[in-house]
């Protein structure tokens, strides 16, 4: 994200904050435990998440003092404190009145602030969140104790490099969300911090507060979150006036996590409109290399002969991937499947490919097919059109690159010339294709 870091000034202490979005409405993100405004784009599924959010308001971020690129050093600051920071950041912003969305820990901060600021919050969000963080009591039997949270605090201090609490913020992350979680910890907090973070956040107790808020209010809470329970969830929207609850499936209490799910809510609330499901269905080129007579070589050039050729095959494919724009998507001993959102770029990098091989005396085959596949973010592509796309490269004969006729059909008119290779039966395929020899 290119959009700039600024700061500003509250009180002694410099708040660093971004603007990114260019909604009709301000929206205020308060974090929980930790941020860091540069590293939260690092991971797709948050930069997803910041992504949605600035797609239907303007987003106003910040990193809250002692945390991320804010001023650290800070001590214990308590939450009138914060709360001043999040005016400094408006007012630095020129927002005279927003939407906020706190999650964790920052759900308690956006009550006091829509609390003691009626005027500048124009609707509240809160997910994850929690009214008191410990000393249970009959009213709040949910929280933990002075003597947990305590010790918490010393274990994250001295295991801070390490554990950042996955176990409850992120029980299912996976391990690439998993690194730069704790990269983002380490960059955001030093183990100090960690520590005060822990004691300071152990002092909120805003349930005085809740029948205070004034502005509309919708309270997000998955079922199964380990780190502040779904009661609390309830308890919070219970005792704002006309809050609306919304109990949402999962464990993962941190909102990277299936950002959608939480967003659709947030986007239907704020703008009265339900975002429509975006579908997992598109239109793609499937390219499937293949080397001929690989068992061959094998035999007359021995293991780490092959091993060293088979590195330079590697080299020239993906270097033509990379010229045409086409992602990898996955790579079976000497085949490459690779997908193009334009089937003129998959041809000619197939045919590239082929040149480039040939100069290491290595005969290859390519099936191409542009057709609809369902694709995950982060999944490989699956359908029929796959299918057909590796089916057509089993016809292929050494050097031959071969394309379906409706990736032919496409493009028409681009100066590649085919050679019609006549009906062929599809194995595990229902009817005929017919093929063609690019040139």
């Amino acid at each position: 994200m290119t959009a700039p870091i600024r700061y500003a000034r509250s009180g002694d202490i410099n708040v660093a904050y971004q603007v990114t979005g260019e909604g009709p409405f301000d929206l205020v993100l308060v974090p929980g435990f930790f941020s860091h405004l540069e590293v939260d784009w690092e991971y797709p599924a948050h930069a997803h998440f910041l992504e949605r959010l600035g797609s239907f308001a303007r987003l106003i971020r910040f990193d809250k003092r002692g945390t991320g690129l804010s001023d650290r050093g800070v001590g214990l600051p308590d939450f009138e404190s914060r709360m001043d920071d999040v005016r400094a950041v408006m007012d630095a912003t020129e927002s005279e009145q927003a939407a906020l969305f706190g999650y964790s820990e920052g759900g308690p901060l956006c009550v006091l602030f829509a609390a003691t600021y009626p005027e500048r919050a124009r609707a509240l969000v809160l997910y994850g969140t929690y009214a008191k963080r410990s000393d249970p009591d009959d009213d709040y039997p949910w929280a933990p104790t002075k003597e947990e949270r305590t010790r918490e605090a010393r274990e994250l201090e001295a295991t801070w490099g390490e554990n950042v609490d996955l176990s409850t913020m992120a029980p299912n992350a996976e391990p690439a969300m998993a690194t730069w979680f704790h990269r983002r910890g380490r960059a955001a907090l030093s183990p100090a911090g960690a520590r005060d973070l822990i004691l300071m956040n152990s002092q909120a107790d805003v349930r005085e507060l809740l029948p205070s808020v004034q502005c509309p209010t919708l309270v997000l809470h998955r079922q199964g979150d380990r780190d502040a329970r779904v009661e609390e969830g309830r308890y919070v929207a219970a005792r704002i006036p006309g809050a609306r609850f919304v109990e949402l499936g999962g464990e993962d209490h941190v909102p990277m996590h299936d950002p959608d799910q939480i967003v659709d809510e947030v986007e239907e609330f704020l703008t009265g409109v339900r975002p429509a499901p975006a579908s997992d269905r598109i239109l793609a080129t499937i390219l499937f290399t293949d080397l001929v007579g690989s068992t061959e070589r094998v035999e007359s050039l021995g293991d780490a002969a092959w091993a060293s050729l088979l590195g330079s095959h590697h080299e020239v494919v993906r270097r033509q991937l990379t010229r045409f724009s086409g992602e990898e998507v996955d790579m079976a001993g000497d085949g490459f499947l690779a997908v193009f959102d334009g089937p003129a770029r998959a041809i000619r990098c197939a045919l590239e490919i082929r040149a480039g091989l040939h100069v290491l005396g290595l005969d290859v085959r390519a099936g191409v097919h542009t057709g609809e596949v369902e694709r995950r973010a982060g999944d490989k592509p699956r359908g029929i059109a796959v299918h057909v796309g590796a089916r057509i490269m089993s016809f292929a004969g050494a050097g031959d690159v071969l394309v379906s006729a409706t990736t032919r059909d496409l493009v028409a008119g681009s100066g590649l010339e085919f050679e019609d290779r006549g009906e062929q039966e599809l194995k595990g395929i229902e009817g005929t294709r017919r093929v063609f020899a690019a040139r």
